[in-house]
């Protein structure tokens, strides 16, 4: 029976997801820090570094908005990407101490958020052209949550994440996906189809299917290789389309 896509709250699911990162942030020992995410070049550090930074980015929009003072999410590219590596670089407990006060500041700035701002725009950064509607913020933040608590590859994969996740998950990188001829920059369309859901979604236009169990395939669809201990999902013919990277 295919699943309810969206049930839950976006903010009820946040709460939990923060509630779970939050507990293996807690867990981690000394050593656990400076181990290789699954992200490259990133450790553990650095990506609890960005999602701790990410949080107060978008807490930060969130305030400047219900303020009648919208800013961006960030000052620019070289700013964020320098911010991410000043704080990855610091103290375990420092890294501790912003991820665990970024959820309850997220938190407080969406609750402020008026009912009657949540559609205006904020910029990503000054200049870029790439904007987002302030009330996007809670399902942003819970992609990344969820998504960068798996890249720790510290105990919580994609297999854990909650149903209703993975079909918003497998919702937004459909609804996002860029349909390019083979052999572009982007990815040539396909149909996924979720084993475990009762589920399938439309990536552009094209004639493979993709078939794995949900999480599989929104993790894939992230523009991941197949998560450790996995096989991923497959196609027909063993060679799986090209999916964006998020």
């Amino acid at each position: 029976m295919a699943l309810v896509s969206h049930p839950t709250s976006t903010a009820d699911l946040l709460h939990t997801a923060s509630q779970r990162l939050v507990r293996t942030v807690d867990s981690l020992d000394g050593d656990a820090w400076a181990r290789p995410s699954l992200l490259p070049r990133w450790t553990v550090a650095h990506v609890l570094a960005h999602v701790a930074l990410n949080a107060e980015a978008l807490a930060g929009v969130l305030t400047g908005v219900a303020h009648g003072r919208p800013v961006s999410m960030y000052a620019s590219q070289d700013a964020r990407d320098g911010d991410i590596a000043e704080l990855g670089a610091a103290e375990p407990a420092e890294i501790r101490d912003r991820v665990f006060a970024s959820v309850t500041r997220f938190s407080d700035a969406l609750a402020a958020l008026p009912e009657d701002r949540a559609g205006e725009r904020v910029e990503r950064t000054p200049g870029s052209g790439t904007f987002f509607p302030a009330g996007a913020a809670a399902s942003m933040r819970l992609r990344e949550v969820e998504i960068h608590h798996a890249d720790l590859d510290a105990g919580y994969a994609p297999a854990d994440w909650p149903d209703e996740f993975t079909i918003r998950l497998l919702d937004h990188v459909a609804g996002h996906f860029t349909d390019h001829p083979a052999g572009t920059s982007g990815g040539s369309g396909f149909r996924a189809e979720a084993t475990d859901l009762g589920r399938t979604w439309e990536f552009g236009t094209g004639d493979a299917t993709v078939t794995g169990t949900g999480h599989e395939l929104a993790w894939w669809a992230t523009g991941r290789p197949a998560y450790p201990g996995t096989t991923g999902p497959t196609s027909a013919d063993g060679m799986l389309p090209r999916a964006n990277a998020i």
